[in-house]
């Protein structure tokens, strides 16, 4: 793993149970949070090869948040009982409905961009190693 995802999977380990959402072929942190003693879920549209350790759970972050209109108490499948949502190179279409499928959860959203987009939420921004990792707003 590279040392920016190494120092990305560090910081996200500070949560105890994790959804990571559309993990495609990049499952280094999801495997490295496992290591460091974190439930791990990941999820995608498609079947993906996941780490001994992480549950894959098909789901549709999209189709998922129409269903809870991001409010908090509305219901989820029970990998959404979490700590934190994240994304790695989450597309912009993707950063609302995964931000408020974690509000839906009562949990903490958390990702990175594909690199030449900027954020279409409001977030605050964290430095880890060379990448910028976005922290979405609570809803007050």
């Amino acid at each position: 793993m590279s040392a920016p995802r190494t120092e990305l999977a560090a910081r996200l380990a500070t949560y105890d149970r994790l959804v990571e959402v559309g993990i495609g072929r990049r499952p280094e942190v999801a495997a490295a949070l496992v290591d460091a003693g974190c439930d791990v879920t990941a999820t995608d549209v498609f079947d993906a090869p996941v780490p001994e350790g992480v549950r894959l759970v098909r789901d549709d972050v999209v189709e998922r948040a129409k269903a809870t209109d991001g409010h908090p108490g509305d219901p989820l499948p029970d990998h959404y009982r979490v700590d934190a949502v994240y994304g790695l190179n989450l597309p912009a279409e993707l950063q609302s409905p995964a931000r408020d499928v974690a509000r839906a959860a009562g949990a903490d959203f958390l990702f990175t961009t594909l690199g030449f987009e900027e954020p279409v939420i409001p977030v605050a921004r964290e430095t880890v190693d060379t990448e910028t990792l976005y922290v979405a707003e609570r809803r007050r």
